[in-house]
């Protein structure tokens, strides 16, 4: 047995949501094939070994409750499993330091607590907590463009030598200076901006790829992502984009032998649909030139859950966090970021990605 991993969340939102009420899934339904994972099994670890084991946020109505309770508050969409047949937990939902983590579009669902206490004062209790709970991994889903309470976390685990994965494009682990921090306290990091399972960016990225390798020349790209929950309801604030299209593009042009101009490739969030709720489409075009410069293109259409199509990398994520940790690396862990998010510190094509990936956790 490989033992238990400890995690505490950041930002009990969907993505949790939908993490929590999978694995809940799979318990139910132990005689099925676990789907939508990208191994069933790392050094030991399956996805049954995780314990969440604290949560924070700063919804006046998460914070307080048990995990089990406050994924399904709203406004969170995610109904997977039924509220009451849910398991109970003693893992509670702790108060955040707000910051910049709350957009203008956002507020008045979410509802952030009006606390009095200072910035100080919360980072004292959250490492408290974290000391109480034993938690070991502290995975982040913050809104984008929450980069001060990005760091705000990034610091609370550099003082607690508490492992992070950084699912949000406010960059940590590709950013110079936070890498080295991480690497000179020998605590794992894991990011930045998850790429989901089946999702827009990864395909983008591998067409182009697929393009690029085939000796064609890529003229013009754009993707378009549409969705209707909260994540998109916050990316309406465009002043909290501009890390998210950093990250979507380098990932499609680091697949390119000749990088795109910047006014030939589009890639990024584009509006909030009500009623697609936690559907996401993505609208992909690629245009170029062939044998005697004749032109293609193709075009595109993905529709996925978006809280699925991220579930199922996370859960790696977490468990190859765990497998720093107890083989005592430390700072970025490059295969892995490079497989799992957008914006690693060194981007790698997919496939060398996974191979390392692998590579690290057989201790190769």
């Amino acid at each position: 047995m490989a033992g238990r991993i400890k995690v505490g969340l950041v930002g009990i939102g969907n993505c949790f949501s939908g993490l929590i009420q999978g694995i809940e899934y799979y318990r139910e339904n132990p005689d099925q094939e676990v789907t939508g994972i990208i191994h069933d099994n790392l050094a030991g670890y399956t996805i049954h070994d995780v314990d969440f084991v604290c949560g924070f946020d700063v919804g006046e109505n998460k914070i307080g409750k048990t995990i089990n309770e406050a994924i399904y508050e709203y406004p969170n969409m995610v109904n997977w499993i039924p509220k009451e047949t849910m398991p109970k937990t003693d893992a509670k939902v702790y108060e955040s330091p707000v910051l910049d983590g709350v957009g203008l579009w956002v507020e008045n669902r979410i509802n952030p607590i009006k606390s009095e206490k200072t910035e100080e004062q919360l980072a004292e209790e959250i490492k408290q907590v974290l000391k109480d709970t034993g938690a070991e991994i502290i995975v982040s889903y913050l809104p984008v463009g929450s980069d001060k309470v990005t760091q705000f976390w990034a610091q609370i685990c550099l003082d607690t030598n508490t492992a992070f994965v950084n699912c949000i494009p406010s960059f940590i682990a590709s950013d110079e200076d936070w890498a080295k921090k991480f690497a000179e306290k020998n605590i794992p990091l894991i990011g930045d901006d998850i790429k989901g399972q089946v999702g827009a960016t990864i395909v983008h990225r591998t067409l182009a790829k697929l393009c690029n390798d085939r000796g064609t020349k890529i003229e013009k790209t754009y993707q378009i992502n549409v969705g209707g929950n909260t994540d998109f309801l916050n990316m309406k604030e465009q002043e909290r984009l501009v890390s998210k299209k950093i990250s979507k593009t380098e990932s499609v042009q680091s697949q390119l032998d000749t990088r795109l101009d910047d006014d030939q490739i589009y890639v990024g969030p584009s509006d909030f649909i009500p009623f697609l709720g936690n559907t996401k489409l993505m609208f992909m075009r690629i245009e170029g030139r062939q044998w005697a410069n004749i032109p293609y293109n193709m075009e595109v259409r993905l529709e996925v859950d978006d809280k699925a199509n991220s579930a199922g990398i996370v859960i790696d994520a977490v468990r190859l966090a765990k497998i720093a940790l107890d083989r005592g690396v430390g700072g970025p862990i490059k295969p892995a970021s490079a497989y799992l998010m957008k914006h690693p510190i060194e981007q790698m094509p997919d496939v060398k990605a996974k191979k390392e990936c692998e590579d690290f956790v057989e201790g190769k």
